[in-house]
């Protein structure tokens, strides 16, 4: 019952009303019976009833109400992602984020002398964002803006998360006047986004950051802040030095009743007068509120039925106060913006910037094994990835992040993972390789702390020779490549050759077997599953067989086509290549694979022409790779024909701006969604939310679920819900692996007609017949554990679940080694996790909760990202005074400078890390003193032409409090001010079982209500 959706404006009757009449009709009609009678308190009047009745209505009643519970939940604040004419928390959250990151690109562009003409309004999209901020205008045809896209839609779902995990917590939506916890959650959330932004932890940070929005944004729609005529956001919700005046304490009443539907003028006069705040009251079990209180409105909200009568929520446009809706969104957006500005201030743009996920180049990420043997393999990854970034340094094609993992035996990591290629070249140069004896090695667990550092939908690369002795966590790496979408690609060196490694002397030693082949299909499944590949190759070969990492490490990489056969079997293909690609390249993997190209001309080519007609073809160890001749790559359908001894996988890729990502969601009945978090349930019907990149010139026709290794396809049913965001319903999930694959009509300009294009998710998915369900990510104290609730349900009863539960840094965790499913379906369970006492605050964690049946094999899981805090003591803001202004500009500025002195100081705080300047095009120098109190002061000095009058000094303490500074010389007023946004408050929050009601928990509450009626 708890899970129920909040609000459903256009329904006419609600189940609980329902209930509730049945309820009390039946009791007004039997009251005369006296035999077993007993009196209840109802809202209405007291009754005498027949108990047996009673509570046989009452039980009926509740699994009718039960029956409606099996789905994901829905509470009632700005819808989460889409609503037919009002304005949702998606498009909310993703409007602030393009105005501020276009507002911070135009600031970049201005202090580097660069136009920047893009308007910034309410009409931006994320291309037109992307565009604008790049730095080369060349550079716009090689651009993706899939990274972008999907880092806002990271958020936006992150921010709908809160209506399904907390759908009744009065904190989270500023419900029940509870304006001081909803502010301790703001806060306590942006200190630790600021702190994951300081630790290179952009996941979490933006996981968090979605969550804090949803909070920020539900006070303007479920408060009267609106209503007061206010036309700026309530800043005292992101600082916490600011006090919250003027509530409304608890015996003030707030509301009249609503004439009939109409609640225009419910707000009491003098609550308006006096400029009082509140929020709206909610409950969906109990209709009791304090006297005179507004209440939020709608079906569900049972204290609405109660005096005063109706609502003020502004939810949507048929809410109680959806007349005010439109500026309630608009101000929500303006306050969201406000939120992100002080993280960039706190951050710096460059951060900021990585934060919101606005990249054009890819991810270049190693894991390297570093026993003896790999030496050359050593000096190869060296040289491939310094050929990488010398070639592409302060080009479009740069990387925008580098990762490295090492690994051996017993030892793996640390993870480095750098914006500087300087620093990423140092550290894999000082690589060395030593040790080894026994053959297996910890890649595994290497891998698996990459995927989980690395930014979604990376290219990830394995140098190793050896076996995989960490075995046993094939399922967690799969699920986090499932989870992260990211591609992982084994460079195995020498893997059916006498194996020779080196101890510590260097002394050598020979193993007496290659790495066995079910460890090779190790690596082949993973690969597999990522969309990747596994080159087995010879170590001479290896420096040829790195040219893939160089194809990967391009900006807008897509994928046209991938299949795997396993085992092999003669088979054609086609695939569409459309105008915008460009770089097209044609992999072919396997156990001597044979096949034939066909372009749509007719002309073929064979793998046995190195340069032949269509394109020129590497062969290296198992891998071919054709790169298609530039005048040969594009047409309507082109072909392969493949056969292999054993096994086989064909991989097209290529460059073009036109992309998708997707994500499973679950559809409610009031119409909206909300993100799925593991596999769907097999064989059920399902919906995906998918998002096109490259523009509005892009039709979406097919949306398939293709079989990975055989040849079922589900087609979708494609609804439109945007420009380039479209909800797909599909009848079932295939039993099998699966790929999803995009076709479509593009517009081109210089053609006549659209041309047909065709892309491929390259990570395979799958469906489960297990749900398993967790409360959301949040943060989590070094040194104290941490108990986690989660719930698994299943169709069947008795079925025995084996538990496994993980993270990426070795943090401990107990949990239930297995779980029974009883007769309900159902099973709860605890996993109890901990920080090390000396974790880093913004440090980030991924923990990972597997069920697995051991007769079938089938599994599902949950994976939460949790960022590490420690109690923050420093609540002060940085003080910013100025000292002295010396101006004495003449009417031509160009001539003469103006000069500004400020002195800087953090009292008892943590100290002042970073000064900057937000605004201006000067000079800024800095210098500590001692004051003749003892104070440390930050003297600093600006000096700026008398063409650029203004500035703002930006002054950031140690854990990213912030003060400001702002001097104009266009006129005498000078402000100082002092910015304190955020303090870390330890947040209880009621551990969540999941996303749906279970038959226990309806069989609990009847057993509830029988006690209460009968006892």
């Amino acid at each position: 019952m708890l899970y129920f959706m909040r609000k459903f404006p256009s329904l006419e009757i609600s189940i609980f009303k329902l209930i509730y009449l049945v309820m009390f009709s039946e009791i007004s009609s039997r009251f005369s019976s006296l035999h077993g009678e007993r009196r209840l308190n109802c809202p209405t009047a007291p009754f005498i009833v027949d108990r047996t009745a009673m509570v046989s209505l009452v039980v009926v009643a509740v699994f009718l109400l039960c029956g409606t519970l099996f789905q994901p939940p829905q509470a009632a604040a700005f819808k989460p992602l889409f609503q037919d004419g009002s304005i949702t928390h998606r498009e909310i959250t993703q409007m602030a984020i393009l105005r501020k990151t276009a507002e911070v690109c135009r600031d970049i562009a201005t202090a580097q002398g660069r136009d920047f003409t893009l308007a910034i309004n309410n009409r931006l999209t994320v291309s037109a964002v992307q565009r604008a901020c790049a730095t080369s205008p060349t550079s716009t045809s090689a651009i993706s803006s899939l990274g972008f896209y999907s880092v806002i839609t990271e958020i936006y779902l992150s921010n709908a998360v809160i209506d399904a995990a907390f759908a009744l917590s009065a904190a989270r939506h500023i419900d029940n006047e509870a304006f001081g916890e909803g502010r301790d959650l703001i806060t306590s959330g942006l200190a630790a986004v600021k702190a994951s932004v300081q630790q290179g932890s952009y996941i979490s940070g933006r996981i968090t950051l979605g969550a804090v929005c949803h909070t920020l944004q539900d006070f303007y729609s479920h408060s009267n802040w609106v209503e007061l005529g206010s036309t700026a956001p309530f800043s005292p919700l992101i600082r916490r030095e600011l006090p919250l005046n003027n509530l409304a304490d608890r015996s003030t009443p707030t509301c009249k009743s609503c004439t009939g539907k109409d609640c225009r003028d419910n707000i009491l006069p003098e609550i308006l007068l006096h400029k009082k705040l509140t929020s709206g009251y909610f409950s969906m079990v109990f209709s009791a509120k304090p006297v005179g209180k507004c209440s939020h409105g709608g079906f569900l909200d049972r204290t609405s039925y109660r005096d005063p009568t109706g609502g003020i929520n502004k939810d949507d446009i048929s809410s109680s106060h959806g007349f005010l809706h439109q500026r309630a969104a608009e101000m929500a957006i303006n306050a969201t913006m406000e939120l992100l500005q002080d993280i960039r201030l706190a951050t710096g743009n460059r951060a900021f910037l990585r934060l919101m996920g606005l990249s054009q180049t890819s991810v270049l990420a190693f894991v390297i094994d570093t026993t003896g043997s790999m030496s050359d393999d050593i000096e190869e990854a060296k040289r491939v990835s310094f050929s990488i970034i010398d070639s592409r340094r302060g080009t479009p094609e740069e990387p925008s992040e580098y990762i490295l993992v090492p690994f051996n035996d017993p030892d793996f990591g640390p993870l480095t993972r750098t914006k500087d290629a300087d620093i990423f070249k140092s550290i894999i140069n000082s690589l060395t390789a030593y040790g080894g004896g026994d053959l297996p090695e910890m890649c595994l667990s290497g891998l698996l702390l990459a995927l989980a550092g690395a930014s979604p939908s990376s290219d990830i690369f394995v140098f190793t020779d050896a076996s995989a002795k960490d075995i046993h966590l094939k399922s967690t790496v799969q699920v986090m490549i499932e989870r992260t979408k990211s591609t992982v690609t084994f460079m195995l060196t020498d893997p059916f050759s006498l194996r020779r490694r080196r101890d510590v002397s260097q002394s050598q030693q020979f193993n007496s077997r290659s790495i066995p082949l079910s460890d090779i299909q190790l690596y082949r499944d993973l690969a597999q599953i990522s969309g990747g590949q596994t080159i087995e190759v010879s170590r001479a070969k290896l420096s040829q067989a790195t040219a893939v990492i160089t194809d990967a490490s391009t900006s807008a990489l897509v994928t046209v086509l991938q299949v795997v056969r396993s085992p092999a079997i003669a088979e054609n293909f086609s695939f569409v290549l459309d105008p915008s690609l460009s770089n097209v390249t044609v992999y072919v993997t396997g156990d001597s694979p044979v096949f034939t190209l066909y372009s749509p001309a007719g002309v073929s080519q064979s793998d046995s022409v190195a340069d032949g007609p269509l394109g020129s073809i590497l062969t290296v160890g198992n891998l071919r790779r054709v790169t298609l001749n530039s005048d040969n790559q594009t047409g309507m359908e082109w072909k392969i024909s493949i056969n292999s001894a054993s096994f086989y996988s064909l991989k097209v890729t290529g460059q073009s701006s036109v992309n998708f990502l997707f994500n499973f969601v679950e559809q409610s009945e009031g119409g909206d969604i909300t993100p799925k978090a593991n596999r769907p349930f097999i064989g059920r019907n399902a919906t995906l939310f998918v998002s096109v990149t490259g523009g509005d010139s892009v039709t979406v026709t097919d949306v398939l679920l293709v079989e990975a290794s055989g040849s079922d396809v589900v087609n979708g049913t494609i609804k439109a819900v945007g420009a380039t965001d479209f909800l797909v319903n599909v009848d079932r999930i295939p039993e099998g692996a699966f790929v999803v694959q995009l076709k479509g009509l593009l517009d081109d300009s210089t053609r006549s007609l659209p041309s047909q294009f065709q892309r491929q998710s390259p990570t395979q998915q799958k469906g489960s017949r297990v749900t398993i369900t967790a409360q959301p990510s949040s943060t989590i104290e070094p040194g104290i554990p941490l108990n986690l609730n989660f719930t698994l349900v299943n169709n069947t009863t008795g079925s025995n679940y084996t538990i496994r539960a993980r993270t990426d840094r070795g943090f401990s965790v107990s949990f239930p080694s297995s779980l029974n499913v009883g007769t309900d379906g159902s099973a709860q369970g605890t996993v109890t996790l901990t920080a090390p006492s000396n974790t880093e605050s913004g440090t980030d964690v991924t923990l990972t909760i597997e069920a697995e049946d051991p007769e079938s094999s089938d599994s599902n899981y949950v994976a939460l990202r949790f960022s590490v805090m420690t109690k923050v003591t420093d609540i002060s803001s940085p003080v910013c005074q100025v000292v002295s202004i010396k101006a004495d500009c003449p009417v031509e500025c160009s001539t003469a400078s103006w000069e500004l002195s400020a002195n800087l100081t953090d009292g008892n705080g943590t100290g002042i890390s970073d000064v900057s300047f937000n605004s201006g095009n000067g000079s800024l120098s800095l210098r500590n003193v001692i004051s003749e109190d003892g104070t440390n002061v930050t003297v600093a000095s600006y000096n700026a032409s008398c063409c650029s009058q203004e500035v703002e000094l930006v002054v950031v303490d140690m854990v990213g409090n912030v003060g400001t500074c702002f001097t104009s010389i266009k006129s005498p007023s000078v402000t100082a001010t002092t910015v304190e946004p955020s303090t870390i408050t330890t947040v209880k929050t009621t551990p969540n079982r999941g996303y749906f009601v279970s038959f226990s928990m309806c069989v609990l509450l009847c057993n509830l209500i029988v006690f209460f009626l009968c006892e």
